[in-house]
């Protein structure tokens, strides 16, 4: 049984934290890209062009380590044996 609440606190982690960084990465972009919103068309895409690196992956590695860890948590609470 260990074994397999191991394998299974894994893959949840490891989902949960893929999930958390993709929707991290994409608010991110969303917040960051919103700096760029008050220039004409030329600039705004340049502006975008420039920003869109550094938001995502600043977004994408926050978001990897928190859904890991609480995915981690919530497996692992979710595993637990009641012993008596």
């Amino acid at each position: 049984m260990a074994k397999n609440r191991i394998l299974i606190c894994t893959l949840v982690a490891l989902s949960s934290g893929f999930f958390g960084g993709y929707m991290s990465g994409q608010l991110t972009l969303m917040l960051h890209s919103q700096k760029c919103q008050n220039q004409n068309w030329a600039f705004k895409q340049i502006c975008n062009t420039w920003v869109t690196p550094g938001a995502i992956w600043q977004g994408s590695i926050t978001g990897l380590w928190v859904g890991s860890i609480l995915g981690a948590f919530v497996a692992g609470l979710a595993t637990n044996q009641n012993r008596t």
